[in-house]
């Protein structure tokens, strides 16, 4: 490795690091003080909000990443610019497309660690600080089963065969035990939603109730579930595509598929699991011409700042088009890699009218 290279490699690397250390501790501090409101619930202490907080890091690390190196490439290369170190490279004969490589050689680091975090660090970092708040709290939800999952309620059982992404809950078997835990009755729901303040309205209901008499079959078409079960409960087993592995997406969207059920939504989230952690290089190529520009026209300060802003933007446009493009039944892969095209066109002009000037 040249020193030229394995210098700028080492300046990216340690702003991108420094941003990035930042972003987590505004992130964790801000989360820790969302915590604190649970404080008290069951056995819900200190020492689980904090190891709460720690546990979600990984999904920060996950989502804030490429603008991590976006500013972290920013603040260096502006840096190395000011003192002319970029000019001196230029000058001796390195071109704009050999300065390129050498950043893509520095952000592929960042774009394993993407990755790696984004499919096997944070969804299980996840779903531990889920159940960490859960028991904590004094609530039981076991894990998923063919039936579905199981949550108790009380002196009552819960089984939730599925809940779909707008917190709808599927297939619902509630069994009713008395304080000698002697079963009362059976009550079946076709699906259930939450809303405040009745609380869960399950339609389609068959409830079984027992007695010693026999049993009583009843049907109502909409029945107020009377529960302690918050929809916080109810969004660990939630079926979020963003913070599930693309092999489990991969298996769900199949599953969807044979269920003749709507899968855009999933697959979106699929193809972003590949293109989001390549948005390190794009963050790169849109760092670089910023380095071009001359001190007098922009300091390093409001460079930085206009970096956040690209950052905010870019985050905000990912969410819009994976939206859009469920709504609008847009080609998953146009609704994923749309953003990204967006700003590397935006780096491809803003070096091409630095080269040309």
């Amino acid at each position: 490795m040249l020193i030229h290279e394995r210098y700028i490699r080492r300046e990216v690397a340690l702003a991108t690091l420094l941003v990035l250390a930042a972003f987590l501790g505004l992130f964790g501090f801000f989360d820790l003080i969302n915590e604190l409101d649970n404080l008290g619930r069951g056995n819900y202490g200190l020492q689980h909000a904090v190891m709460y907080t720690v546990l979600t890091m990984p999904g920060r690390v996950y989502e804030t990443l490429p603008i991590a190196v976006l500013i972290g490439a920013l603040y260096s290369l502006t840096t190395l610019s000011r003192h002319s170190e970029i000019t001196v490279l230029r000058a001796s004969g390195m071109s704009t497309g050999r300065i390129l490589r050498l950043l893509a050689r520095i952000g592929l680091p960042f774009v394993l660690l993407t990755f790696v975090t984004g499919e096997f660090i944070a969804p299980p970092a996840e779903r531990a600080a889920q159940e960490l708040k859960l028991s904590a709290r004094s609530q039981l939800l076991t894990g998923e089963f063919r039936s579905g999952f199981w949550v108790k309620d009380g002196h009552d059982f819960v089984n939730i065969g599925s809940v779909t992404p707008e917190g709808v809950l599927r297939k619902i078997r509630i069994f009713e035990f008395n304080d000698s835990r002697e079963l009362l009755s059976v009550l079946e729901a076709a699906s259930g939603g939450y809303q405040a303040p009745a609380g869960w309205v399950l339609t389609n209901v068959i409830r079984t109730d027992f007695s010693e008499s026999g049993a009583k079959v009843s049907k109502l078409d909409t029945l107020v579930w009377d529960s302690d079960l918050s929809p916080d409960v109810m969004s660990v087993m939630l079926v979020v595509p963003e913070r599930m592995s693309a092999w489990k997406l991969w298996h769900y969207i199949r599953h969807l598929s044979d269920n003749r059920q709507e899968t855009g939504r999933y697959e979106i989230a699929l193809w972003k699991k590949f293109s989001y952690p390549l948005a390190c290089f794009v963050m790169l190529a849109l760092a670089l011409p910023f380095a071009y520009m001359h001190n007098r026209n922009a300091a390093v300060s409001i460079k930085v700042f206009t970096g956040v802003m690209i950052g905010v933007l870019f985050h905000m446009l990912n969410g819009l088009f994976s939206n859009l493009g469920a709504i609008n039944s847009w080609p998953p892969y146009a609704a994923a890699l749309t953003p990204g095209f967006l700003f590397l066109f935006a780096a491809a002009a803003m070096l091409w009218w630095e080269d040309r000037r």
